[in-house]
């Protein structure tokens, strides 16, 4: 694998062209974390996840990195999927957590891939199914909609 600025732009454009399979993803699973937590969770246009897209992409450092891991998981394949489970687990949950940012909700978004990824499934691939489940808990986790993201943080410490 050779990441260039075009191959980085490259795998920018087929997540974005992913919007159909994971926008849906990225609402189901919201609403069951809704229905866990007893909170309204926003629903996620595609316009938003093309924008949170836009954005992870536009920081170059950040891209580079999420590029690779993208164009691991698309292509990673394991006979009889199992040992790779835990190498597709792996990459999906970084993935994860480089979208969502910096934490708490990189750690969020890692949680959150483990329960996407349940909710996945059918990819001839091994790393198919752990990547739309890695930009779904990943971009529902960087976007708003959630109360708590909505409102300053009670523990806030006001400088001198």
């Amino acid at each position: 694998m050779e990441l260039t600025p075009a191959a980085v732009a490259a795998e920018h454009e087929w997540v974005l062209e992913r919007a159909d399979v994971v926008v849906p993803l990225v609402n189901d699973v919201r609403d069951a974390l809704g229905d866990a937590f007893d909170t309204d969770v926003a629903a996620v246009t595609e316009e938003q996840y093309r924008d949170a897209v836009d954005e992870v992409f536009a920081d170059g450092d950040r891209a580079v990195n999420v590029a690779a891991l993208v164009a691991l998981l698309r292509d990673l394949d394991v006979t009889d999927d199992y040992p790779g489970f835990v190498v597709d687990e792996l990459l999906g949950r970084e993935l994860a957590a480089m979208v969502a940012g910096e934490q708490p909700r990189r750690l969020l978004a890692e949680s959150t891939f483990h329960y996407a990824d349940v909710h996945t499934g059918g990819a001839e691939e091994a790393g198919r199914d752990d990547l739309d489940a890695a930009l779904a808990a990943g971009v529902q986790t960087r976007l708003p909609g959630w109360a708590w993201t909505e409102t300053e943080s009670p523990f806030a410490v006001r400088p001198r």
